[in-house]
């Protein structure tokens, strides 16, 4: 499928580009992008939680009243998890979330999830450019200008200073290079905006080599 071109000011360049059949026109798998998506989101979790069971708790160990004659069931240990402020039952440890998914996997979910936003009309060529400092307004006239004032994604060939720094601070826009762009990021923006040079880099991530 072509698209055509567009310039900083959202305007067709005249030129258009074939986007790569085997990246952007499989047939979705959503079993695939669910997975990816299950696996960045437990990959973002520190796995930090940690409570305290009764043998972790500091307190007195005197049998808190006698064994009989209480009318009471039977109590030996203030730091029981019956009493407040015992410990916590089968409370949550340190523990990684880490999910494998294989690389074919991976890869098809990206594909998938390309193929859905370029079905969508959710995606957006733009040719190359660059900036001479940091400069956050002027980046968001220019992603304004191409896709509106919509969640969007900025994909870059190679990772570029200025750019970065000025999409760093927008709230509805991301910056992120070809070579980092996986299945979240391509579904949790409205607009999909890749600039020419990208579209090669993204391309050659979905070979052995480039992965």
């Amino acid at each position: 499928m072509k698209l055509d071109i567009l310039d900083t000011d959202g305007k067709s360049t005249g030129r258009s580009l074939e986007l790569p059949q085997d990246v952007f026109g499989i047939e979705p798998n959503e079993h695939a992008m669910y997975l990816a998506v299950k696996q960045y989101n437990a990959h973002q979790r520190q796995g930090t939680h940690k409570s305290k069971e009764r043998g972790e708790i500091a307190g007195s160990t005197r049998k808190i009243k006698r064994q009989k004659g209480t009318g009471t069931a039977r109590a030996g240990s203030i730091k029981s998890p019956i009493f407040r402020g015992g410990g916590r039952i089968f409370g949550p440890r340190p523990r990684k979330y880490v999910i494998k998914l294989n690389k074919k996997v991976s890869r098809l979910a990206r594909a998938s999830a390309l193929t859905q936003k370029l079905a969508q009309g959710e995606i957006k060529v733009m040719e190359d450019f660059t900036m001479e400092a940091p400069q956050t307004s002027a980046l968001a006239g220019i992603v304004n200008n191409v896709a509106g004032p919509t969640k969007s994604l900025l994909v870059t060939a190679d990772y570029d200073k200025n750019v970065y720094l000025s999409g760093r601070n927008l709230p509805k826009t991301g910056v992120v290079r070809a070579g980092d762009l996986n299945t979240f990021s391509i579904l949790n923006c409205k607009s999909l905006i890749l600039t020419e040079s990208s579209i090669a880099k993204i391309a050659s991530s979905f070979t052995t080599e480039g992965e």
